[in-house]
């Protein structure tokens, strides 16, 4: 399916800690003695804005315009001899040709036309502006030919594509391809390992363009002089630095920035700073000895409004880097920078990765395979007996497993004629006549279910639209927060210590993108379900998602939807528990305006699958069982099995 007139937005990539160590590390194919290499990359705020679409026959790049207000245009057929030429040729088409070289020749695509019509991201200033073009061109084939690549498959790409040019880059520099979240990177060789990073809370930098000159290539030749082999006292000193010094610094740096600790990562960065300086500054005295850069790190003016800085990518001349100790002294360092220093400075600010405090549960449907009794009662009103023997309707089991995993506000999305039915529930004693009859305990638990019914908001759909519109009502009510969403009708039993909506919530906080859950499914069931593929992050844990498919028929599982390590006719299918971004309403809208159906309705699954395109996903195995009450063999199956499958939890969790 080929997408029209997409938006994409790369960032700039700096690194924060271990700059040089990425192809340090890759020196171990030859010296298994040497360290590791670790860095700590993060993108920037500013970045490359471009709309993709898709050509018949060519490639074209049109770029935004320079100072005499031309615009350059790459314009050349999609053959892959003349794309080789282009970025051989290297200058900035040359990165976009040779990655479009690479994909042409793993894939089997047509053209495509990239117009950049903004970039906010600084040429040459340590900021990985060549990479960020790489990785667009990789995601504008990806999104525009649905290539199924994953956000490290897109890097990867970028990276095969940069190297195709003149230019020698690092595979640090591709990290852009993960938006703004920090990472750890960790180069063993030819490996390369990705930890997505989440912080507590935000971390305010500066990035100082220091105006003079640095020559990268020879910094690097002399220090590539250093490996894989030491000879002498210098060369040990560079590969001590790069090798177990960085490793200490820098996963401390990473330990402290997720914690948000700024006057921590400050110190770490002087310390890293001072050390650079007398192990490796020596190995190239003519670009690192860096007159500007410490001019700048040491003055005095700076000082009330940092905790440290040092200097950025390959050190020398370029620019430097500064962690202030909040916003305010933020706005301080950039105004001291450009106007007592004369000098150009960014803003790149580090975002907490936002606590998931909301959660949706849609509730409108009619229930038409449960027919008759729906007629006069809703099914999620259903009684389930739980395992210490307390009838409670389907939906009190859903809001528990919620508010159980640290949720504090609940929407319930109904139909505009059950409202009156669930604010009563959750917010109306009953007549006194029959409060009166209840038991001391029960008129405790009266007690707990108003209480939890104050943290309950009902919104009307008045129109049953399908599920993506029922999702689509909350929108004002999330206010552009990351949400968990549980579907109506699953009832859910955790088969660990942790409910299944804990486990879904803490693997968003470890990874900080959107998460569904998933669970195994035999092939004869895989039509009733959403069903997903993908390759393996951690195997039979997290899967990077490359596609979302609505109640696939087995024959189609069996050809696009085979998850490798699965036995054979076994497929991953959504358990009912999602983390998202709000950025699905955008698609969800999107879809409302331009009426966007499927089977007759708005459906959620293909606005999943565009979210897919434009940020991570990533699905999580949930270690434990739901309940579908759907239609009446499953709600049979609920009504005999939920509490059983309690019970058991309980006892295997307890002793």
């Amino acid at each position: 399916m080929i997408e029209l007139d997409m938006q994409i937005f790369v960032p700039g990539r700096i690194c924060l800690f271990g700059e040089h160590s990425d192809w340090a590390g890759g020196y171990r194919r030859f010296n298994a003695e040497l360290e590791k290499g670790y860095t700590l990359v993060t993108g920037t705020n500013q970045g490359i804005y471009a709309d993709v679409q898709p050509h018949p026959t060519r490639f074209v790049l049109r770029s935004v315009p320079t100072s005499n207000g031309k615009r350059p245009i790459l314009d050349v057929p999609m053959d892959k001899d003349v794309l080789f030429k282009i970025a051989q040729e290297g200058g900035f088409f040359s990165y976009a040709a040779g990655v479009a070289y690479q994909v042409m020749i793993h894939y089997r695509v047509r053209g495509l036309e990239i117009n950049n019509y903004q970039m906010d991201l600084p040429i040459k200033k340590g900021l990985s502006s060549s990479a960020a073009i790489c990785v667009l061109v990789a995601r504008a084939f990806n999104r525009v030919y649905d290539l199924k690549m994953t956000v490290r498959g897109e890097m990867e790409f970028a990276y095969l594509g940069e190297i195709t040019t003149p230019s020698r880059c690092g595979r640090m520099d591709q990290a852009c391809a993960y938006g703004s979240r920090p990472l750890l990177l960790i180069f063993d060789g030819e490996q390369m390992e990705v930890q997505e990073l989440t912080v507590a809370k935000n971390l305010y930098l500066v990035i100082v363009d220091l105006k003079a000159s640095k020559d990268t290539r020879e910094i690097l030749n002399k220090l590539n002089h250093c490996y894989p082999f030491a000879e002498n006292e210098l060369q040990k000193n560079v590969q001590q630095y790069l090798g177990p010094i960085n490793k200490k610094i820098t996963l401390q740096a990473a330990e402290v920035l997720q914690k948000g600790e700024a006057e921590k990562l400050g110190r770490l960065m002087a310390e890293a700073q001072e050390t650079f300086d007398a192990l490796v500054q020596p190995a190239c005295p003519s670009q690192l000895t860096a007159p500007v850069l410490h001019r700048v790190l040491s003055c005095p003016a700076l000082k009330p409004y940092v905790w440290g800085g040092k200097g950025v990518g390959s050190q020398g001349d370029g620019s430097a880097q500064f962690i202030a100790k909040d916003q305010n002294c933020q706005d301080a360092v950039l105004k001291i920078v450009e106007k007592q220093l004369g000098l150009e400075a960014l803003r790149l600010t580090i975002y907490s990765t936002a606590r998931v405090r909301k959660a949706v549960i849609p509730a409108a449907g009619f229930g038409p395979h449960l027919f008759p009794v729906t007629k006069v009662m809703k099914k999620e009103l259903f009684p389930v007996v739980d395992s210490a023997g307390r009838a409670k309707p389907v939906i009190m089991y859903i809001i528990e497993e919620a508010l159980d995993a640290g949720i504090e506000e609940v929407c319930l999305i109904v139909q505009k004629n059950d409202r009156s039915l669930f604010e009563e529930f959750f917010g109306t004693p009953p007549p006194i006549e029959n409060l009166n009859k209840l038991s001391d305990e029960n008129k405790q638990y009266l007690r707990y279910l108003l209480d939890v019914g104050r943290r309950v908001t009902i919104i009307s759909q008045d129109i049953q639209d399908g599920f993506g519109h029922a999702v689509f009502c909350s929108y004002s009510w999330v206010n552009q927060e990351p949400f968990l969403l549980l579907l109506g009708d699953h009832l859910y039993v955790s088969s660990s210590t942790l409910s299944c909506a804990s486990q879904i919530l803490q693997v968003y906080q470890r990874f900080g993108c959107n998460v569904v859950g998933l669970k195994i499914t035999e092939g004869n069931q895989v039509h009733q379900f959403g069903c997903v593929t993908g390759t393996w992050r951690h195997p039979h844990s997290i899967l990077d998602i490359t596609a979302f498919y609505e109640k696939p028929t087995l024959d189609y599982a069996r050809q696009h939807l085979q998850v490798e390590e699965l036995p054979e006719d076994r497929f991953l299918t959504i358990f009912g528990l999602y983390v998202l971004k709000p950025k699905v309403f955008d698609f969800l809208r999107e879809h409302i305006q331009r009426n966007v159906r499927e089977h007759g309705e708005f459906q959620l699954t293909s606005c999943l699958d565009r979210l897919r395109q434009e940020d991570d996903f990533i699905g999580y195995l949930v270690q434990g069982q739901r309940f579908d009450i759907g239609t009446p063999e499953a709600f049979r199956e609920t009504v005999i099995n939920f509490p059983v499958c309690q019970r058991k939890n309980q006892r295997e969790n307890t002793g």
